[in-house]
């Protein structure tokens, strides 16, 4: 899975939780949670979509590393790669 595939398949989880969100209006270097404006509920919901869309199980102590949309691809990348 590249890059591309990766953030497509971020943007569509985090659709599922605010389905207002536009790809093209996220800013990947910026904090995503004060982009779209979620609360701790939606964020959890996004983070368990992820499982379900990319297999990628996100435990709590990793929540910190995951600001951005960049660092989201990274840190699936990184799980997928190992």
């Amino acid at each position: 899975m590249d890059t591309d595939e990766i953030r497509l398949s971020l943007v569509e989880a985090l659709r599922a939780v605010a389905p207002e969100v536009e790809q093209e209006d996220l800013r990947p270097e910026l904090p995503l949670r004060d982009q779209v404006d979620l609360d701790s509920m939606d964020w959890l919901n996004f983070l368990t979509g992820l499982k379900k869309s990319l297999g990628v199980d996100v435990p709590e102590a990793d929540y910190s590393r995951l600001n951005t949309l960049d660092d989201m691809v990274r840190y699936v990348q990184d799980k997928h790669a190992t």
